[in-house]
Protein backbone atom coordinates (compact mmCIF):
# COMPACT_ATOMS: atom_id res chain seq x y z
CA UNK A 1 0.00 0.00 0.00
CA UNK A 2 1.26 3.49 -0.80
CA UNK A 3 2.70 5.52 2.08
CA UNK A 4 0.29 8.25 1.03
CA UNK A 5 -2.78 6.11 1.65
CA UNK A 6 -1.91 3.78 4.52
CA UNK A 7 -3.93 5.84 7.01
CA UNK A 8 -7.57 6.49 6.07
CA UNK A 9 -9.13 9.85 6.94
CA UNK A 10 -10.21 9.52 10.57
CA UNK A 11 -13.82 9.86 11.66
CA UNK A 12 -13.88 12.95 13.87
CA UNK A 13 -16.15 13.39 16.89
CA UNK A 14 -18.54 16.30 16.93
CA UNK A 15 -16.43 17.96 19.63
CA UNK A 16 -13.17 17.87 17.62
CA UNK A 17 -13.30 21.60 16.87
CA UNK A 18 -13.19 22.45 20.56
CA UNK A 19 -11.26 19.54 22.12
CA UNK A 20 -7.93 21.05 21.13
CA UNK A 21 -8.85 24.26 22.94
CA UNK A 22 -9.70 22.27 26.05
CA UNK A 23 -6.26 20.66 25.87
CA UNK A 24 -4.67 24.10 25.79
CA UNK A 25 -6.62 25.11 28.87
CA UNK A 26 -5.51 21.92 30.63
CA UNK A 27 -1.82 22.29 29.74
CA UNK A 28 0.81 21.96 32.47
CA UNK A 29 2.21 25.42 33.18
CA UNK A 30 4.52 24.70 36.08
CA UNK A 31 7.75 22.67 36.34
CA UNK A 32 6.77 21.33 39.76
CA UNK A 33 3.50 20.01 38.35
CA UNK A 34 5.32 18.58 35.33
CA UNK A 35 7.65 16.62 37.60
CA UNK A 36 4.79 15.48 39.83
CA UNK A 37 2.77 14.18 36.88
CA UNK A 38 5.79 12.31 35.52
CA UNK A 39 6.89 10.84 38.86
CA UNK A 40 10.16 12.76 38.79
CA UNK A 41 12.08 14.15 41.77
CA UNK A 42 10.95 17.69 42.69
CA UNK A 43 14.62 18.67 42.74
CA UNK A 44 14.57 18.66 38.92
CA UNK A 45 12.05 21.51 38.95
CA UNK A 46 13.98 23.39 41.61
CA UNK A 47 17.21 23.19 39.60
CA UNK A 48 15.46 24.65 36.55
CA UNK A 49 13.63 27.46 38.36
CA UNK A 50 15.81 30.18 36.84
CA UNK A 51 15.16 28.87 33.31
CA UNK A 52 11.42 28.67 33.91
CA UNK A 53 11.47 32.26 35.09
CA UNK A 54 12.85 33.39 31.74
CA UNK A 55 10.61 31.17 29.60
CA UNK A 56 7.50 29.58 31.19
CA UNK A 57 6.61 25.90 31.04
CA UNK A 58 3.74 24.89 28.75
CA UNK A 59 3.00 21.23 27.97
CA UNK A 60 -0.42 20.00 26.71
CA UNK A 61 -1.86 16.71 28.05
CA UNK A 62 -1.61 14.74 24.79
CA UNK A 63 2.12 15.48 24.57
CA UNK A 64 2.62 14.79 28.26
CA UNK A 65 1.15 11.32 27.72
CA UNK A 66 3.99 10.47 25.30
CA UNK A 67 6.72 11.26 27.84
CA UNK A 68 7.98 8.19 29.73
CA UNK A 69 7.24 8.51 33.47
CA UNK A 70 10.14 8.40 35.96
CA UNK A 71 12.73 8.88 33.19
CA UNK A 72 14.69 12.13 33.60
CA UNK A 73 16.50 11.47 30.29
CA UNK A 74 13.37 10.99 28.19
CA UNK A 75 13.97 12.92 24.91
CA UNK A 76 10.53 14.53 24.94
CA UNK A 77 10.92 15.63 28.55
CA UNK A 78 14.28 17.25 27.81
CA UNK A 79 12.60 19.47 25.20
CA UNK A 80 10.15 20.98 27.70
CA UNK A 81 11.73 20.82 31.19
CA UNK A 82 13.62 24.00 32.23
CA UNK A 83 17.21 23.58 33.42
CA UNK A 84 19.63 25.88 35.19
CA UNK A 85 21.85 26.12 32.08
CA UNK A 86 19.19 28.32 30.46
CA UNK A 87 20.24 31.22 32.67
CA UNK A 88 23.92 31.01 31.69
CA UNK A 89 25.30 33.73 29.43
CA UNK A 90 27.35 32.09 26.67
CA UNK A 91 29.30 34.10 24.05
CA UNK A 92 27.70 33.83 20.60
CA UNK A 93 24.23 33.02 21.92
CA UNK A 94 21.92 36.00 21.42
CA UNK A 95 18.29 37.09 21.67
CA UNK A 96 17.94 37.21 17.86
CA UNK A 97 20.13 34.43 16.42
CA UNK A 98 18.61 34.36 12.92
CA UNK A 99 18.32 38.11 12.27
CA UNK A 100 14.55 38.50 12.53
CA UNK A 101 14.90 42.17 13.48
CA UNK A 102 16.88 43.12 10.38
CA UNK A 103 14.58 41.06 8.13
CA UNK A 104 11.45 42.93 9.24
CA UNK A 105 9.68 44.78 6.42
CA UNK A 106 7.19 46.14 8.94
CA UNK A 107 5.73 44.82 12.20
CA UNK A 108 4.74 41.19 11.72
CA UNK A 109 6.26 40.73 8.23
CA UNK A 110 9.71 39.22 7.69
CA UNK A 111 11.53 38.59 4.43
CA UNK A 112 14.87 36.82 4.46
CA UNK A 113 14.82 34.90 1.19
CA UNK A 114 13.77 35.70 -2.37
CA UNK A 115 10.19 34.87 -3.28
CA UNK A 116 8.97 34.28 0.27
CA UNK A 117 7.51 36.41 3.03
CA UNK A 118 6.74 35.33 6.58
CA UNK A 119 3.89 36.53 8.78
CA UNK A 120 4.26 36.38 12.55
CA UNK A 121 0.64 35.54 13.26
CA UNK A 122 0.80 35.08 17.04
CA UNK A 123 3.22 34.70 19.91
CA UNK A 124 1.30 31.76 21.39
CA UNK A 125 2.42 28.13 21.07
CA UNK A 126 1.01 24.74 22.03
CA UNK A 127 4.28 23.84 23.74
CA UNK A 128 7.29 25.81 24.96
CA UNK A 129 10.33 24.11 23.44
CA UNK A 130 13.35 25.09 25.53
CA UNK A 131 15.47 25.58 22.39
CA UNK A 132 12.96 27.90 20.64
CA UNK A 133 14.85 30.44 18.52
CA UNK A 134 12.08 33.01 19.07
CA UNK A 135 11.85 32.65 22.85
CA UNK A 136 12.93 36.32 23.14
CA UNK A 137 10.97 37.68 20.15
CA UNK A 138 9.07 40.96 20.79
CA UNK A 139 5.63 39.55 19.99
CA UNK A 140 3.93 42.56 21.54
CA UNK A 141 5.04 44.58 18.51
CA UNK A 142 3.28 42.51 15.84
CA UNK A 143 -0.34 43.01 14.67
CA UNK A 144 -2.96 41.26 16.77
CA UNK A 145 -6.24 42.09 15.02
CA UNK A 146 -7.66 41.04 11.67
CA UNK A 147 -7.72 44.63 10.45
CA UNK A 148 -4.11 45.16 11.49
CA UNK A 149 -3.03 42.46 9.03
CA UNK A 150 -4.21 44.55 6.08
CA UNK A 151 -1.06 46.69 6.14
CA UNK A 152 1.12 43.59 6.27
CA UNK A 153 -0.68 42.05 3.31
CA UNK A 154 -0.50 45.32 1.40
CA UNK A 155 3.30 45.15 1.73
CA UNK A 156 3.28 41.64 0.23
CA UNK A 157 0.88 42.70 -2.53
CA UNK A 158 3.32 45.42 -3.66
CA UNK A 159 6.10 42.90 -4.35
CA UNK A 160 5.29 40.63 -7.33
CA UNK A 161 8.39 38.52 -6.64
CA UNK A 162 6.74 37.01 -3.55
CA UNK A 163 5.26 33.66 -4.54
CA UNK A 164 4.90 32.10 -1.12
CA UNK A 165 3.52 33.34 2.20
CA UNK A 166 4.61 31.54 5.36
CA UNK A 167 2.46 31.63 8.47
CA UNK A 168 4.61 31.30 11.56
CA UNK A 169 4.81 32.57 15.11
CA UNK A 170 4.56 31.32 17.78
CA UNK A 171 2.28 28.80 16.13
CA UNK A 172 -0.31 30.03 13.61
CA UNK A 173 -2.66 27.15 14.41
CA UNK A 174 -3.17 28.60 17.88
CA UNK A 175 -5.56 31.02 16.14
CA UNK A 176 -9.13 29.86 15.64
CA UNK A 177 -10.13 28.61 12.21
CA UNK A 178 -12.46 31.52 11.50
CA UNK A 179 -9.59 34.00 11.74
CA UNK A 180 -7.23 31.81 9.75
CA UNK A 181 -9.86 31.35 7.03
CA UNK A 182 -10.21 35.13 6.67
CA UNK A 183 -6.45 35.58 6.56
CA UNK A 184 -6.05 32.85 3.95
CA UNK A 185 -8.79 34.39 1.82
CA UNK A 186 -6.94 37.72 1.85
CA UNK A 187 -3.65 36.06 0.93
CA UNK A 188 -5.30 34.16 -1.92
CA UNK A 189 -6.59 37.48 -3.26
CA UNK A 190 -2.99 38.56 -3.98
CA UNK A 191 -2.52 37.39 -7.59
CA UNK A 192 1.21 36.64 -7.51
CA UNK A 193 1.09 34.49 -4.35
CA UNK A 194 0.67 30.80 -5.23
CA UNK A 195 1.67 28.88 -2.10
CA UNK A 196 0.70 28.98 1.56
CA UNK A 197 3.15 27.42 4.00
CA UNK A 198 2.30 26.72 7.66
CA UNK A 199 5.03 26.14 10.25
CA UNK A 200 3.38 24.40 13.18
CA UNK A 201 3.79 22.01 16.10
CA UNK A 202 0.08 21.68 16.82
CA UNK A 203 -0.73 18.56 14.74
CA UNK A 204 2.03 16.88 16.77
CA UNK A 205 1.33 18.40 20.19
CA UNK A 206 -2.47 18.21 19.98
CA UNK A 207 -3.57 15.99 17.06
CA UNK A 208 -7.22 16.99 17.50
CA UNK A 209 -6.28 20.46 16.20
CA UNK A 210 -6.60 19.08 12.67
CA UNK A 211 -10.33 19.69 12.31
CA UNK A 212 -12.63 19.70 9.30
CA UNK A 213 -12.79 23.49 9.66
CA UNK A 214 -9.03 23.72 9.51
CA UNK A 215 -8.80 21.51 6.44
CA UNK A 216 -11.43 23.63 4.72
CA UNK A 217 -9.48 26.89 4.83
CA UNK A 218 -6.07 25.26 4.38
CA UNK A 219 -6.97 23.38 1.21
CA UNK A 220 -10.07 25.23 0.01
CA UNK A 221 -8.39 28.16 -1.76
CA UNK A 222 -6.39 28.31 -4.99
CA UNK A 223 -3.15 28.35 -2.92
CA UNK A 224 -0.98 25.23 -2.78
CA UNK A 225 -0.76 24.23 0.91
CA UNK A 226 2.50 23.11 2.53
CA UNK A 227 2.70 22.15 6.20
CA UNK A 228 6.07 21.97 7.97
CA UNK A 229 6.33 20.10 11.28
CA UNK A 230 9.32 19.57 13.61
CA UNK A 231 9.47 16.44 15.78
CA UNK A 232 11.15 13.36 17.35
CA UNK A 233 10.20 9.77 16.43
CA UNK A 234 8.72 9.16 19.91
CA UNK A 235 6.20 11.95 19.26
CA UNK A 236 4.76 10.25 16.19
CA UNK A 237 2.18 7.92 17.71
CA UNK A 238 -0.99 6.67 16.02
CA UNK A 239 -3.01 9.78 16.93
CA UNK A 240 -0.41 12.00 15.25
CA UNK A 241 -0.31 9.70 12.23
CA UNK A 242 -4.07 10.08 11.87
CA UNK A 243 -3.93 13.88 12.09
CA UNK A 244 -1.22 13.99 9.44
CA UNK A 245 -3.18 11.55 7.27
CA UNK A 246 -6.08 14.00 7.30
CA UNK A 247 -3.78 16.74 6.06
CA UNK A 248 -2.36 14.52 3.30
CA UNK A 249 -5.75 13.32 2.12
CA UNK A 250 -6.91 16.94 1.94
CA UNK A 251 -4.02 17.74 -0.40
CA UNK A 252 -1.32 19.30 1.80
CA UNK A 253 2.35 18.57 1.23
CA UNK A 254 3.96 17.56 4.54
CA UNK A 255 7.59 18.33 5.35
CA UNK A 256 9.56 17.66 8.50
CA UNK A 257 12.37 19.82 9.81
CA UNK A 258 14.00 18.80 13.05
CA UNK A 259 16.66 20.57 15.13
CA UNK A 260 19.81 18.66 16.07
CA UNK A 261 19.80 18.61 19.89
CA UNK A 262 22.41 17.35 22.33
CA UNK A 263 21.19 14.31 24.27
CA UNK A 264 17.86 14.20 22.45
CA UNK A 265 18.32 13.23 18.80
CA UNK A 266 22.08 13.43 18.19
CA UNK A 267 22.50 9.68 17.64
CA UNK A 268 22.31 7.66 14.46
CA UNK A 269 19.62 5.47 16.02
CA UNK A 270 17.38 8.46 16.85
CA UNK A 271 17.69 9.99 13.39
CA UNK A 272 17.15 6.70 11.57
CA UNK A 273 14.05 6.03 13.69
CA UNK A 274 12.70 9.49 12.84
CA UNK A 275 13.28 9.19 9.10
CA UNK A 276 11.84 5.68 8.96
CA UNK A 277 8.74 6.74 10.86
CA UNK A 278 8.27 9.88 8.75
CA UNK A 279 8.38 7.89 5.51
CA UNK A 280 5.97 5.35 6.99
CA UNK A 281 3.38 8.06 7.69
CA UNK A 282 3.93 10.03 4.49
CA UNK A 283 6.06 12.98 5.63
CA UNK A 284 9.18 14.08 3.74
CA UNK A 285 12.35 14.29 5.93
CA UNK A 286 13.22 17.79 4.71
CA UNK A 287 15.73 19.54 7.00
CA UNK A 288 17.87 18.75 10.00
CA UNK A 289 18.77 22.16 11.44
CA UNK A 290 21.92 23.03 13.27
CA UNK A 291 20.77 24.68 16.49
CA UNK A 292 20.02 28.39 16.19
CA UNK A 293 22.24 30.00 18.82
CA UNK A 294 19.54 31.61 20.93
CA UNK A 295 20.32 32.74 24.46
CA UNK A 296 19.25 30.05 26.91
CA UNK A 297 19.80 27.06 24.61
CA UNK A 298 23.59 26.60 24.55
CA UNK A 299 23.38 23.25 26.36
CA UNK A 300 21.51 21.79 23.36
CA UNK A 301 24.24 22.57 20.82
CA UNK A 302 25.93 19.75 18.92
CA UNK A 303 29.23 20.73 17.20
CA UNK A 304 28.92 20.82 13.42
CA UNK A 305 31.75 18.30 13.03
CA UNK A 306 29.63 15.79 14.96
CA UNK A 307 26.60 16.63 12.86
CA UNK A 308 28.57 15.98 9.67
CA UNK A 309 29.67 12.56 10.93
CA UNK A 310 26.06 11.80 11.86
CA UNK A 311 24.92 12.66 8.34
CA UNK A 312 27.62 10.43 6.84
CA UNK A 313 26.31 7.49 8.86
CA UNK A 314 22.70 8.27 7.98
CA UNK A 315 23.50 8.14 4.27
CA UNK A 316 25.04 4.70 4.81
CA UNK A 317 21.87 3.38 6.45
CA UNK A 318 18.97 5.13 4.71
CA UNK A 319 17.79 5.53 1.11
CA UNK A 320 18.54 8.97 -0.27
CA UNK A 321 14.94 10.17 -0.11
CA UNK A 322 14.88 9.48 3.65
CA UNK A 323 17.97 11.56 4.45
CA UNK A 324 17.25 15.19 5.39
CA UNK A 325 19.52 18.03 4.37
CA UNK A 326 21.69 19.23 7.24
CA UNK A 327 21.40 23.03 7.20
CA UNK A 328 22.21 26.13 9.19
CA UNK A 329 20.46 29.48 9.14
CA UNK A 330 22.90 32.40 9.30
CA UNK A 331 21.57 35.88 9.96
CA UNK A 332 21.79 38.09 6.88
CA UNK A 333 22.50 35.29 4.39
CA UNK A 334 20.25 34.99 1.33
CA UNK A 335 19.70 31.27 1.80
CA UNK A 336 20.23 28.54 4.37
CA UNK A 337 23.73 27.08 4.38
CA UNK A 338 23.69 23.41 3.40
CA UNK A 339 26.23 21.66 5.65
CA UNK A 340 25.65 18.17 4.26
Amino acid sequence: MSILTNFPPPVRPVSAATSWQRELRDAVRDADELCRRLQLPPELAEKGASGAGQFPVFVPPSYLARIRPADPRDPLLLQVLPVADESREVPGFTFDPVGDATASLQPGVLQKYHGRALLITTGACAVHCRYCFRRHFPYEEVPHSDAAWDAALATIAKDPSIREVILSGGDPLMLVDERLAKLTEKIAAIPHVSRLRIHTRLPIMIPSRVTDEMLAWLTGSRLTPVVVIPNHAQELDSSVAQSLASLRHAGATLLNQAVLLRGINDSVAAQVALSERLIEIGVVPYYLHQLDRVAGASHFEVPIIEGLQLMKELRAQLPGYAVPRYVQEIAGERNKKVLS
